[in-house]
C-alpha cells in the first residue's frame, strides 16, 4: 500500500506528523519516530513569552547599576535561547530524511518575527505558527481578534519563501468564512485544525486552579473531524487534522472526511514512539480490505460534498436521537 503523502508541497512517506511537543525535542526522538514511520515532524514549539521571560528573569538574576549591563544579558538570555533552537533544526536536517517543521507559538504581532527568517535559514523545511487566541477581552470584537491571524501570517510569509501552516483555534463565530477569507490570503499554505489549550479545572479542597488533563482523548476526535468533512472541498489549501488522534482507525477517519496529514501527540506519549507503526499497519490493513491503493484512493470520500447525509455534520442538536431515553 501507498501511504506517501503530498502537504505544503512536501514529501512525505506517511500521513502522520508527529505534532509539536516533547516528543520532538530532540534529534534523538526525532529519529526514533523516524524509524517508525512518521511522515514529518513539528518541533516543539519556541514560544514568543517564553522568549522574553527568560531574556527578564536572567536581567532580573544581576542587579547592575547600569542599563547597559541589563541589556546585554537580556539579549544574550534571548539569542541562547533561540540559538539552541536553531541547532535542533540543523541537527535534525543533518540526521533524518523527512521534512522538519519548526513551530513559532505566538499571539501577538512583533520582534519575534526575526525567529521566523532564522528558522529557514537553519533549514526548516516549513514552519507552523501556532496562535493560541482566546476570545476573553471583552473590549474586543471578534473583527479585531480574527485580525491577528491576517496579520501574523502576512508578515511572516513576507520573510520567508518555505511554506507556512497556522494552528488556530475553533473560536469564531464564522469559523467557515474565517478560515476561506485566510486561505484566499495566499498566506496561509495549510491549516492545522485545531489548537489544544491547556483546559483549566478547580481544585475545591485547596481552592486553587489546575489543569483537567493534558492529554486528549478519543472523544475530543469528534470537533476537528466535523471541521475538516465542512472544509475540505470548500478551500484548496492543505489540512493537517489534529487533537483526538489515538488509533489508526481515527487517522482512516480524518484522511476520509478529507484532511491530507495528522497530527498525533498524546496516543504517542501513552504508548511510546512505536505506536506511530502500529496506527500505519492498521491503515494499511483496512487499506487491503477496502482495495485501495494510496492515502488518494479514498481521501475526502466522507466529506461533506461527497456524503448523501452531509447534514449529519451539521446537526448541533442531538435530542432527535436521544430524545426518547427516559
Amino acid at each position: 500500500m501507498d501511504l506517501s503523502v503530498k502537504y505544503m508541497g512536501l514529501d512525505l512517506k506517511s500521513p502522520i506528523i508527529v505534532g509539536s511537543s516533547g516528543l520532538t525535542n530532540s534529534v534523538e526522538k526525532v529519529k526514533e519516530l523516524e524509524s517508525f514511520g512518521a511522515g514529518a515532524v513539528v518541533l516543539k514549539s519556541l514560544f514568543e513569552e517564553q522568549i522574553h521571560f527568560e531574556a527578564d528573569a536572567a536581567g532580573k538574576q544581576n542587579d547592575y547599576d547600569y542599563p547597559e549591563a541589563i541589556d546585554y544579558i537580556k539579549s544574550y538570555a534571548k539569542d541562547n535561547t533561540i540559538n539552541a533552537y536553531l541547532k535542533l533544526i540543523e541537527d535534525c536536517k543533518k540526521e533524518t530524511k523527512i521534512p522538519i517543521i519548526a513551530s513559532l507559538n505566538c499571539v501577538t504581532t512583533g520582534q519575534w518575527l526575526e525567529f521566523a527568517k532564522k528558522m529557514e535559514n537553519a533549514g526548516a523545511d516549513a514552519i507552523e505558527l501556532n496562535v493560541s487566541l482566546l476570545p476573553s477581552d471583552s473590549e474586543k470584537t471578534s473583527a479585531e481578534n480574527e485580525k491577528v491571524y491576517f496579520t501574523i501570517a502576512e508578515q511572516v510569509k513576507k520573510v520567508v519563501k518555505i511554506p507556512v501552516a497556522l494552528k488556530m483555534s475553533h473560536y469564531s463565530a464564522g469559523l467557515l468564512n474565517l478560515i476561506k477569507t485566510l486561505s484566499w490570503t495566499k498566506n496561509v499554505d495549510a491549516f492545522v485544525l485545531f489548537n489544544r489549550y491547556y483546559n483549566p479545572d478547580i481544585d475545591i479542597n485547596t481552592m486553587k486552579i489546575t489543569s483537567s488533563g493534558v492529554f486528549s482523548t478519543e472523544g475530543d476526535l469528534a470537533a476537528s473531524l466535523r471541521w475538516v468533512a465542512i472544509l475540505s472541498n470548500q478551500i484548496e489549501t492543505p489540512i493537517s487534522a489534529t487533537t483526538g488522534v489515538h488509533s489508526g482507525e481515527d487517522v482512516i477517519k480524518q484522511l476520509l472526511a478529507g484532511a491530507q496529514t495528522v497530527q498525533v501527540v498524546s496516543a504517542i506519549y501513552k504508548h511510546g514512539s512505536s505506536f506511530v507503526k502500529t496506527m500505519l499497519d492498521d491503515v494499511q490493513e483496512w487499506m487491503k480490505k477496502q482495495n485501495k491503493k494510496s492515502i488518494e484512493d479514498f481521501r475526502g470520500l466522507v466529506s461533506y460534498k461527497n456524503v448523501h447525509n452531509a447534514v449529519a455534520f451539521e446537526r448541533v442538536q442531538f435530542m432527535k436521537y436521544f430524545g426518547g431515553i427516559e
